[in-house]
């Protein structure tokens, strides 16, 4: 039987300490979240990574949407997070017309050497998430975020379990307006990652990460 896997969305080394604290499995570690999230200064990660010996994986994105704002900047700032200690990341890149950008996504993924990653949720606000969904798995990813659909998990509950049917591919990890009561549901499906950032932060972003609110999450996946 797969394990389950709640991941969490931390921003510094204090909301790393709280995760962990809570009965997190894993974080995403990104900054800016008033820009869904970017990738943090290596001295974000080096503090992370002392706080914690949980898995991390790291974002590379360096502008709001879903197309690289400078590729080989991006390029840069992997291999200086690689350099720095990160061993998993996460990223992910459409075009103009809303499909997998798959030369960007592979020219990124080519400075990872092998790291695991995920491919976030663009793959949401993609032309056709379905299709997406079989050119992302081959870009070596194995792991997909997806809500499905980019108004987030209330909508996206029939397109989640399509995809939870073709886990063979990758995993499919589950977040974007994920609520307690959707864990079940999912849970039928075979979904058995969740991921969650504003759900274990009751005063917001700008407030610190609840652990108790974490424990609660790990408890019910």
């Amino acid at each position: 039987m797969v394990q389950t896997m709640l991941e969490v969305i931390a921003l510094d080394a204090t909301d790393a300490e709280a995760a962990q604290a809570g009965g997190a499995d894993r974080l995403e570690l990104t900054v800016d979240m008033a820009a869904d999230g970017l990738t943090p200064p290596v001295t974000v990660l080096r503090d992370v990574l002392s706080a914690t010996d949980l898995p991390v994986r790291v974002m590379l994105r360096d502008a709001p949407g879903f197309a690289p704002g400078d590729l080989d900047g991006l390029r840069r700032d992997a291999a200086a997070l690689r350099e720095a200690g990160a061993e998993e990341f996460v990223l992910g890149f459409l075009d103009a017309g809303g499909r997998v950008d798959e030369a960007a996504c592979a020219a990124l993924v080519a400075e990872l050497d092998g790291c695991a990653w995920t491919f976030h949720r663009a793959l949401d606000n993609s032309v056709d998430p379905e299709a997406a969904w079989a050119v992302v798995a081959g870009l070596g990813c194995d792991t997909v975020l997806a809500a499905g659909s980019a108004r987030g998990v209330a909508d996206g509950l029939a397109v989640l379990e399509r995809l939870a049917a073709r886990q063979d591919e990758v995993r499919l990890l589950v977040g974007g307006g994920l609520k307690a009561e959707h864990v079940a549901p999912l849970k039928a499906l075979g979904v058995t990652g969740f991921h969650v950032g504003g759900a274990v932060r009751p005063g917001g972003w700008d407030a610190p990460l609840s652990a108790d609110a974490v424990r609660t999450w790990a408890n019910l996946v």
